[in-house]
């Protein structure tokens, strides 16, 4: 078994397409994007389970965490050990937490949901994530945003897929309406856990790396595009922490996640709670589950529509739009509250679609800033910006929205604050996005004998 896990396992022979990695890397993150489908579960475990909005939020907040801190701590095992054994590793841990929550639904113990899926889960998530990432760069270095795009979309789009599944599975076992069963709650974890088990194992099957010497046929790395930010040169990930970009690149990631994850993780109740017109609990909650699908689809797609623009305008001008047309969005809904669905619908689409573009767009920028030879490991590190933003983010909008119902307060004023908050974030996030220059020459890798190509590989 440790052989077929290896990296040495898995080298592309000659011929291999390389467009068969994505729809590898698409399986692992099409799964462990069900994380942004968390708010379907919200509603149901408030009322089956007693408990407040903070406390719903702390699977998924425990989730984000451990994502970023995983990813962090394993990102250069995952170099090294190679993507299958990392895709092998996320699968294990990913399901066990669903499984682990069923279990504690069952026996009324809520603490092994926030064991399950947040801790074993969140692992599975952090190591899941970067390794289709840092596989696709090196199989797309000519075209580095569009890579980053296809992977990250997959995470992005994972809530499409997983928020009318949740859905239907809690309404089938009675873990939705007025008076939701735990067991019902329970049921749906366990089947979800057993389906992604099934799904996932695609992507460590099919999934391969390039050779050593590979290049995509008709691509010269001595014309590749070049810019100020852009290096020929490569940093450790050991150095890339040194570096003033990389902690400016890591407050614009955090306060760019901080925005988009505090409405995402509360979305369900949010659309409840600004449009309340519903003819009944259950058309509120499919109409709920129904923005939350529209959102993971303008996560997902801004993930590779922006990422692949970001190829021809640059990493740097494309946080200016992230963040400084995304802090004018959040005020323009701030200012409109409920009176308007359409214009609210169009704001929250472009909200979400610029928060997982940058998602999506971050690891090219990595990529320009410090080279191949360790992205996925500063990736990883970098990826602590979204533990902190998955505290931040959904304690900001889940506090102040609890406070303001024990105050009496309904509809759009229970985010006015939130809202506000996070418009000034994404400013801070503005100025840090301008600060970044070029990476310092000391901090560069001592120049190495290029080894040969091939390419005998399909582009």
């Amino acid at each position: 078994m440790a052989g077929f896990l290896e990296r040495e396992r898995i080298v592309a022979p000659p011929g291999w397409s390389r467009w068969l990695v994505p729809p590898a890397a698409l399986s692992i993150h099409l799964a462990i994007g069900q994380a942004y489908a968390w708010s379907v579960f919200k509603p149901p475990l408030e009322k089956g389970l007693g408990i407040s909005g903070v406390a719903s939020a702390l699977p998924f907040t425990l989730g984000i965490i451990m994502l970023g801190l995983s990813a962090a701590l394993f990102g250069t095992r995952v170099d090294s050990k190679g993507p299958r054994w990392a895709m092998v590793v996320s699968s294990s841990c990913f399901v066990a937490g669903f499984l682990i929550s069923a279990l504690g639904l069952y026996l009324r113990q809520y603490w092994l949901v926030v064991v399950g899926y947040g801790f074993v889960g969140g692992i599975g998530l952090g190591i899941g994530y970067i390794s289709p990432v840092s596989t696709l760069i090196k199989w797309f270095p000519d075209r580095p945003g569009l890579s980053t795009g296809i992977a990250i979309m997959g995470f992005g789009g994972g809530a499409l897929i997983a928020s009318p599944l949740t859905n239907q599975l809690l309404s089938a076992f009675g873990g939705s309406g007025a008076n939701p069963n735990p067991d019902g709650i329970g049921q749906t974890f366990l089947v979800m856990g057993l389906i992604y088990a099934v799904f996932m194992s695609v992507g460590w099957l099919l999934i391969r790396v390039p050779a050593p010497d590979w290049k995509p046929a008709g691509w010269d790395p001595a014309h590749a595009k070049t810019g100020s930010l852009i290096t020929t040169a490569n940093v450790s990930a050991r150095n890339a922490i040194r570096t003033p970009q990389f902690w400016l690149l890591w407050v614009v990631l955090c306060f760019n996640v901080t925005a988009g994850i505090g409405i995402l993780e509360r979305a369900a109740p949010i659309y409840s709670d600004f449009f309340p017109d519903a003819t009944s609990p259950q058309a509120l909650a499919a109409a709920a589950a129904g923005f939350v699908a529209m959102l993971s689809l303008a996560n997902s797609a801004g993930r590779i529509l922006w990422s692949t623009t970001s190829d021809f305008l640059g990493r740097k001008n494309m946080y200016r739009i992230y963040l400084g047309v995304g802090a004018l969005l959040y005020l323009g809904l701030t200012l409109l509250t409920n009176t308007n669905k359409v214009l609210f619908l169009l704001i929250a689409i472009l909200l979400l679609s610029f928060y997982g573009a940058g998602f999506a767009t971050v690891p090219a920028y990595l990529r320009d800033l410090f080279g191949t030879y360790q992205v996925g490991a500063i990736h990883g590190r970098l990826l602590t910006a979204w533990s902190t933003a998955g505290v931040l983010g959904p304690v900001i909008v889940n506090a102040i929205a609890d406070a303001r119902i024990a105050a009496g307060v309904a509809g759009p004023g229970r985010y006015t604050l939130s809202f506000t908050i996070m418009v000034g974030l994404l400013v801070v996030g503005f100025v840090c996005n301008e600060l970044i220059r070029p990476v310092s020459e000391r901090y560069h890798e001592p120049a190495q004998e290029q080894p040969g190509t091939r390419t005998e590989a399909r582009a």
